[in-house]
């Protein structure tokens, strides 16, 4: 087999460019030797993946994709689109879907993560009864708890759009809920997710990157780039591990009790890296897998 190459999304103004905000990470690859192509990311959201991979050329090797977001069923198009020219997505569409969500994920991260539950909605579909939130957060107890989609949250928006300072609060979970999934708009993903809270020490998170159930890199979360904590990886790798998805990241938190923390598991195609830091190291592991 060919040594992997790196599909990067493209600039939407200039197609034959790498999109700006990837524009280092192509050419951190492309000195750790690494073949890059480009890919239109708008095209695939449109619905056309055939345009989307109009660059690849035909039986040019395994990929790993380095870009944007990519909701799910988007993503297994791209796969499809890909092994029509003879080409592989190293993480296929069902590793995607399992990183990338956090009902994926979130079985075998149980004992290391905050408790959790959640639903299925669509995006712009009717929002249920309050009361169904209600019943949703039952399965939490009492206590504080945030408010997220199957991969994001709105923390930036804490009081209005995140976090309930009570759950058995039906009125207060109702309109956290409401204007959580009225900002999210058309991109909802997935669902809605009810958290429980857990408080954590100031001091940033750390994004955890690991190849093939290995910690290859850890770097500070780009929310808090001056931030770099250092977490205790043993029971997170055992879980990574279990989980058999070839490139994720973990993002923990230490919590007040002095606990580490999961606070989120993503596919390492599309979790960022801090400003600053181009994944030279990153990709050279990604390139030696």
């Amino acid at each position: 087999m060919a040594p992997p190459g790196f599909l990067f999304c493209c600039d939407p103004l200039r197609p034959r460019h790498p999109d700006s905000e990837f524009a280092q990470e192509a050419s951190a690859t492309r000195r750790a030797g690494a073949r890059t192509v480009l890919v239109d990311h708008d095209a695939l959201l449109d619905g056309d993946p055939e345009a989307a991979v109009g660059l690849v050329r035909r039986d040019s090797g395994p990929y790993w994709y380095r870009g944007w977001m990519i909701p799910p069923v988007r993503y297994a198009e791209l796969e499809h689109a890909l092994a029509a020219r003879g080409c592989v997505l190293l993480t296929n569409a069902s590793a995607y879907r399992t990183a990338h969500e956090l009902p994926g994920w979130y079985e075998v991260f149980t004992e290391l993560t905050p408790r959790s539950v959640w639903c299925s909605l669509a995006a712009g579909g009717a929002l249920p009864d309050p009361s169904a939130w209600s019943d949703l957060a039952g399965g939490l107890g009492p206590g504080p708890g945030i408010v997220k989609d199957f991969v994001k949250s709105r923390k930036h928006e804490w009081h209005e759009a995140c976090f309930v300072p009570e759950l058995s609060d039906t009125d207060r979970l109702a309109a956290v809920v409401s204007r959580f999934v009225g900002l999210q708009g058309d991109f909802l993903a997935g669902g809605v997710v009810l958290r429980a809270y857990e408080p954590f020490v100031r001091g940033g998170e750390a994004r955890v990157w690991w190849v093939d159930g290995e910690p290859v890199r850890v770097t500070a979360h780009p929310d808090t780039p001056g931030l770099l904590p250092a977490p205790a990886l043993d029971a997170v790798g055992e879980a990574v591990r279990a989980l058999r998805c070839r490139w994720v990241t973990t993002d923990m938190a230490l919590r007040e009790d002095g606990v580490w923390r999961v606070v989120e598991v993503g596919d390492g195609q599309v979790s960022g890296l801090p400003a600053g830091d181009d994944g030279e190291g990153l990709f050279t592991a990604l390139l030696d897998a």
